[in-house]
């Protein structure tokens, strides 16, 4: 006697409704990142300590380089202009290697030219620069 028996088949996936879900995460996609925008700059208040005391090793025997206002960068008192500035940091380095650097940064001094200072430090050969601010004011 024969019985019946059933062919089997090949197991399938059914991709009609993948690509209906694909369609969606793609539109998902594309809806999410044309509304981002691109952040330049960083807005940092600088905060004031109100126990920090000044340093005197760090005031008379470091090279300071100060960084003040919009572009307003000086090493050790002397202007410098912020394209010469790591070569200028190397000549400084060279010129006197027993005195260590400061980097003193003003509140009104944008982020980003600290961030080419710290870059130049780093051009420079120059790495844990301890950075401060000025101390504030009595009114």
């Amino acid at each position: 006697m024969k019985f019946y028996t059933k062919k089997k088949r090949m197991p399938q996936i059914i991709i009609v409704s993948l690509i209906d879900i694909l369609a969606i995460l793609l539109i998902f996609f594309i809806v999410t990142t044309t509304f981002r925008k691109q952040i330049t700059q960083v807005n940092i208040r600088l905060p004031h300590s109100e126990t920090a005391t000044p340093s005197a090793a760090t005031s008379h025997a470091s090279i300071i380089l100060a960084l003040r206002g919009p572009n307003q960068v000086t090493l050790d008192g002397k202007p410098v202009q912020m394209e010469i500035l790591s070569s200028a940091l190397q000549n400084a380095r060279a010129a006197s290697p027993d005195r260590s650097f400061a980097m003193q940064v003003d509140r009104d001094a944008p982020f980003a030219l600290v961030v080419h200072a710290l870059d130049a430090l780093t051009k420079a050969g120059l790495k844990n620069v301890p950075t401060f601010t000025e101390p504030k004011k009595n009114q």
